[in-house]
Order: structure tokens, then sequence, then C-alpha cells
């Protein structure tokens, strides 16, 4: 059985998975506003990715038994000033969702919850895959400087992005 703390805390993990989501989502909104279709491509497919996450969790503590409420979700912003700047603030939040599911995995250790603590490597795993290409976005839009084709063929690879489950494995 979870404690009655990790509960609270997985519950809250929950809640921050769908904000990822909906942060995605308006980033992808922001994108293709702004011409840039690969890259609203992209950020929809991270927003399929962030729910299936939250999927994932939702049926591990509903598997547990753990009565799950469900918080509101907070409004997120939709306005960048750039391609650059949504992806350096897309590579910021995940580097806060790993700290917060590394501190997760802390507290499922010190709660001697060995299924939980299985279940939350999954997600630090794959955190380091979403930083890792966020880096390497970042680092190909810096690379062309601002340059509309280097920016145009940045988007247009992006564009080629689907979606694929990564809970399925």
């Amino acid at each position: 059985m979870i404690s009655k703390d990790l509960q609270e805390a997985l519950i809250e993990q929950l809640n921050k998975e769908y904000h990822s989501a909906y942060i995605y989502l308006g980033m992808s909104a922001y994108c293709s506003k702004e011409g840039f279709n690969g890259a609203g491509n992209w950020f929809l497919i991270q927003y399929q990715e962030e729910v299936a996450h939250g999927m994932k969790l939702f049926k591990y503590l509903e598997d547990q038994n753990v009565s799950i409420i469900l918080p509101s979700i907070s409004a997120v912003e939709v306005e960048y000033s750039s391609l650059l700047d949504v992806f350096k603030k897309s590579l910021a939040h995940e580097q806060t969702m790993t700290k917060n599911l590394n501190n997760l995995s802390d507290l499922a250790m010190k709660n001697k919850d060995h299924a939980t603590y299985n279940l939350l490597q999954w997600y630090v795993t794959e955190q380091v895959e979403e930083e890792a290409t966020v880096s390497g976005i970042i680092d190909h839009i810096k690379l062309v400087d601002g340059n509309g084709y280097g920016l145009y063929t940045i988007d247009k690879e992006l564009s080629g992005r689907s979606f694929i489950d990564p809970t399925a494995n």
C-alpha cells in the first residue's frame, strides 16, 4: 500500500503531467500562429506524450486503489519571443519535471515503496531522453542564428515527428 504522503505526491505529479500537456499545447499554438507548423506539430506530439505519461500514472494509482482527486490545471503561457525562446522554456520545464521526479523517487525509497520507485524509474529514464532531444533542437536553432532558410529547414524536420506512445513498451 502506498503511504498517504506518497499518494498525495503522486496525485500532485499526475496534475503536473497534465499541466505539462497543457503547456505543450500552448507552445504548439504559438508555433503554428507564427508559421512554424513543423514545430507546432512537434509540440502537439509532445502534448500527446504528456497525456500518455499522465495516463500511465493514473492507471498505476487506480491499480493501487488510491482515491484519485483531480485538481484544476493552471493556465499556461501562449506567447513567446521566438522559436528559440519557446524551446528554451520547454527545456527549463523538462528540467523542472526531472527534479520533481527525482524528488518523488527519493520519497518512494524513503517509504520503502519499491513498486512505486520502479514505476518512477521509467519516468526518470524518459526525462533523460526528453532533455537531450530538446537540447539538440536548441543547438540547431542556435546554429542557424536566425537565418530564415535555416529555421525553415529545422521547422520542416520537426514536422516529420509522429506520435508513438512511449508508455506502450
